[in-house]
């Protein structure tokens, strides 16, 4: 944080993006013991990132990985330290609790689709095992249908591999709780981050199908890949 934070704000304080952020992001999550691998392409141009969510590592690996802003829940803002550092990513903080707060938001999402910097939605709502996926809630797809400019929509599978069980934040878990397993986790932790075929959300009829194409596409390469892993080691 020392190292990225005054040359961050150099690049605020003159009006300018700043290139600090997923830079954090990246050394934050090598800091931790990741070691992200990217498979796959990430596609180029203006990209809306819909991704499974296992843990809060996934952040700081996809961040640093691709430089998107996150939308995420508006308590977030609230956490001492974490809340600030959301935000200098652009993070966009939408309510769960306000009545009538949806077109707002969306409202918010399309703004930010127009600054040119990748945008990521964990579409669950919630963190998820890593093995099975979470039904997709599709509200703030409604930002994607009539498509902004020339959007393109691509599902990201955050993989685990066998570390899924130990790294998974589930049920009524505390934040410090669950930082403090983790962190106390011995050795490197190895994510891949597979892009998956991105797709035009003009192709779909409503938010529903998108939800629904891109948690089919995330939910086929979880079994692949658990298939894969699964498979007996040659005989030597």
């Amino acid at each position: 944080m020392l190292a990225c934070l005054a040359p961050h704000l150099v690049y605020r304080l003159t009006g300018r993006r700043s290139p600090w952020p997923p830079r954090f992001l990246a050394l934050a999550a090598r800091s931790v013991g990741a070691r992200v691998r990217i498979a796959g392409r990430p596609a180029d141009g203006d990209i809306f990132l819909l991704a499974n969510h296992v843990s809060w590592i996934d952040i700081l690996a996809l961040g640093g990985a691709t430089g998107a802003a996150f939308v995420s829940h508006d308590g977030v803002a609230r956490w001492p330290v974490i809340g600030w550092l959301a935000a200098q990513n652009n993070t966009l903080f939408v309510s769960r609790e306000k009545r009538g707060a949806l077109a707002i938001q969306i409202e918010t999402l399309r703004t930010a689709l127009s600054g040119h910097q990748p945008v990521a939605l964990f579409p669950e709502g919630t963190t998820g095992d890593g093995r099975t996926l979470l039904p997709f809630k599709p509200s703030l797809l409604s930002v994607l249908l009539p498509p902004p400019r020339a959007m393109m929509i691509q599902p990201i599978h955050i993989d685990y591999g066998p570390a899924a069980d130990d790294i998974a934040w589930l049920g009524e878990e505390p934040a410090g709780a669950n930082a403090m397993r983790v962190l106390g986790r011995r050795g490197t932790l190895s994510i891949t981050l597979h892009f998956l075929e991105p797709f035009d959300p003009a192709v779909c009829a409503d938010r529903k199908a998108i939800a629904a194409l891109a948690r089919d596409r995330i939910a086929m390469s979880i079994a692949t890949h658990q298939r894969s892993s699964a498979l007996p080691l040659p005989p030597v």
